[in-house]
Formats: C-alpha cells, sequence, structure tokens
C-alpha cells in the first residue's frame, strides 16, 4: 500500500480546480475546515486525515465525472485544499520526527 504523501502527489484533477484550490490554502483553518468535511467534532491526525478526505474526495471527483446534480464545486474544491494543507502538516510533522531523531544520537 502506498503511503499517504504518494497518494497525494498522484492526484490528477483538472487545473483549474487545483489552482483554485490553491488559492484557498492561506485561509485554511484545521479546526474548522476538518470539522466541517469531516464532519467530525474530534480531529484526527493528519495521516488519518489525508486517508478519510482522500476518501471523500473520490466520491466528489465520481460526481464530478458523472455530472451528478449533487456535485458541489465549491466542496470540492474545500476537500482539494483540506487534502493540500494536511500533506504539508504530515510532511513537517516527519520532517520534525527525524530531526528529533537525528539531534537525539
Amino acid at each position: 500500500m502506498e503511503d499517504v504523501l504518494t497518494q497525494v502527489s498522484r492526484l490528477k484533477r483538472p487545473a483549474l480546480l487545483v489552482r483554485t484550490a490553491r488559492h484557498g490554502i492561506q485561509a485554511y483553518n484545521r479546526v474548522v475546515h476538518l470539522r466541517r468535511s469531516l464532519k467530525t467534532e474530534t480531529l484526527p491526525g493528519p495521516g488519518q486525515a489525508i486517508v478519510k478526505l482522500m476518501e471523500l474526495e473520490v466520491v466528489m471527483n465520481a460526481q464530478r465525472l458523472e455530472h451528478r446534480a449533487e456535485y458541489s464545486v465549491a466542496s470540492h474544491v474545500e476537500l482539494l485544499v483540506a487534502i493540500m494543507c494536511e500533506a504539508r502538516i504530515f510532511k513537517a510533522s516527519n520532517l520534525a520526527r527525524k530531526r528529533n531523531l537525528v539531534s537525539l544520537d
């Protein structure tokens, strides 16, 4: 099984969706956006959040491709923003963990 960052890097979505999502990165508030996207009060760690967000995004993308009435561009962009930001948080936490391991040696 691929790690979550590899899964994120392999996502292929229309450029307009991705560019729009990139504009939302600065406004991302983990507590607010993740609770809304995952419909939960308890926030998972970034790795778990990415897995759950990716599952939701696959469904959302299928709705987009099938031209389903329930598809929402705004919700899709919000999911992509959350995935991008959680991936950044996950990378940063992995780097910090590696640095701590090296400094303990």
